[in-house]
Formats: C-alpha cells, sequence, structure tokens
C-alpha cells in the first residue's frame, strides 16, 4: 500500500524531469547557427564545380564543355554535382549559381549524354532559338513550375538551363541563347 501512494510523486517527478530535459535540448537548438549554405549543399553531394565536372567526364570519357557567359545577376555560391545513379541512364552533371542574398537568382546548368536524353518536344510547344552552331534551341516557359528552361544539344550533350521565373525580366531568352552561344569560346 504503501508503494501506490508514492506513485503521483513518481510519476510527478518524471514529469518534471522529462519536461526540463527536453526544455534544455530545445534551448540549445535554438542557440545554435544555422547551416550555412555551404553546409547544406555538401551535405546534398554538391562539391566544387570543377571536381563534378572531373567526376562527370571521368565517368563518360569524355570532355564537357560548359559557357563561359553567366546571366547578368548576382550570385555568391556555384556549386557542382555529379549524379551517378544506377546505371547511365539518370547519370548527370549539375551545376548550381545562387545567391544567399537574392534568393530569386537562381541558374543551373543539367547536362547528360544525348543517348539518354530526355525529350521535351511532346510536352509543350516551346518557342524556338537558332545557336551560333545552327543547332535548334528550345525555349520553354510552363514545364518545370518556377523555371524558365533552354534545352540544346551539342557535342554528344543534352544541355538544360534553368533560370528562375522571378529574375525572367532581366534573364531573357536572348540572353540564356547568348551564354549557350559562349560554350564555343
Amino acid at each position: 500500500m504503501k508503494l501506490f501512494k508514492n506513485i503521483p510523486f513518481l510519476v510527478s517527478l518524471l514529469s518534471i524531469l522529462v519536461l526540463g530535459a527536453n526544455y534544455a535540448q530545445s534551448s540549445r537548438n535554438t542557440t545554435e547557427e544555422p547551416p550555412s549554405f555551404e553546409e547544406i549543399f555538401t551535405e546534398e553531394g554538391y562539391k566544387t564545380v570543377n571536381a563534378a565536372l572531373d567526376d562527370f567526364e571521368q565517368h563518360f570519357n569524355q570532355q564537357l564543355k560548359l559557357p563561359f557567359r553567366v546571366p547578368p545577376i548576382s550570385f555568391t555560391h556555384q556549386f557542382g554535382r555529379f549524379n551517378n545513379l544506377d546505371g547511365e541512364i539518370n547519370d548527370t552533371f549539375e551545376m548550381n549559381f545562387i545567391s544567399d542574398q537574392f534568393p530569386g537568382n537562381h541558374f543551373k546548368i543539367d547536362v547528360r549524354p544525348l543517348k539518354h536524353k530526355i525529350d521535351f518536344s511532346d510536352k509543350l510547344i516551346p518557342k524556338t532559338f537558332k545557336l551560333n552552331s545552327g543547332t535548334i534551341a528550345l525555349y520553354e516557359d510552363k514545364l518545370v513550375r518556377g523555371f524558365n528552361l533552354l534545352i540544346f544539344e551539342k557535342d554528344g550533350w543534352q544541355y538544360v538551363f534553368s533560370i528562375n521565373k522571378k529574375v525572367a525580366d532581366e534573364v531573357t531568352p536572348e540572353i540564356l541563347v547568348q551564354i549557350a552561344n559562349s560554350i564555343d569560346y
């Protein structure tokens, strides 16, 4: 009987200990610094553009040319990633230009081998542009939510440029075409 008289006391004591431990944990979490852009992207497999490019080129045993130009907006970071998934169908090179000061400033380049290209021709009716090389580039502004795309093929690769719609007035299709043409530097 004496044991049952102490149960409410023990439950109260245990509750106080649990609540105290939760408070200590939550107060510790609020004082921690949020992860930096670098930490977030590194955790997702991103690295320097050159390191990711080397991985991609070694995997496919072929050189990949990147554009010399970038959009005329401010970027604070650039990251690269080689997505090496099972088989080669979904293996891609990815390059991101972003800004931690202006979230809309996001430009991305995705490249994959032509033999595993994505067929965009049946998705919507894109605008077309002729590159200096004579290649036709497709410009699509409805396919991907939040981004406009410029899609073209060059030297055995399919390139997809993505620009955030928030900067579409500054980075027009014509500017994306100029960036695509800068691959031939």
